[in-house]
């Protein structure tokens, strides 16, 4: 099954600077989170480092599309709560009736938006490390079943 990139949205989660600091002084590198999605339940999400952000943000779209995951969807919600830990970070998703909108904070919101899903209550709880929210939230949403 080919994937045309067009169809897709992307949103940058998050931009780090690196320092490594050497005999002459400091070295710097960006790294990037990238989640894309096409709004009809297809998500994923890269990261990638290099010397500029263009680069970095470059290579974590490339990373993003290697690592694509459905969701079933209930029209605009989920079908049912869940909740799930990935190292420090916790989600809980629970579905919404429609016109709640999305109440989602954070790192959890562009994956949730890029999702298609309009009308849910996103809550994080423990570490609101973006890199791990965003896991446990691609995470939790691939494992919602149909």
């Amino acid at each position: 099954m080919a994937i045309n990139r067009d169809d897709f949205e992307e949103a940058i989660v998050n931009i780090g600077r690196v320092t490594k600091v050497v005999k002459g002084g400091r070295r710097f590198r960006f790294t990037a989170l990238v989640v894309v999605g096409d709004k009809k339940g297809t998500i994923g999400m890269g990261t990638g480092k290099a010397k500029e952000v263009p680069d970095a943000i470059k290579k974590a779209l490339d990373d993003a599309f290697k690592s694509l995951v459905t969701v079933n969807l209930n029209g605009t919600t989920i079908n049912h709560d869940i909740e799930h830990k990935y190292n420090a970070s916790r989600i809980l998703l629970k579905p919404a009736s429609a016109g709640t909108g999305l109440i989602a904070g954070g790192a959890a919101r562009p994956v949730l938006e890029l999702a298609g899903i309009t009308d849910i209550i996103a809550k994080s709880l423990g570490s609101n490390n973006p890199n791990n929210l965003v896991q446990a939230t691609v995470q939790a949403l691939a494992k919602i079943k149909g």
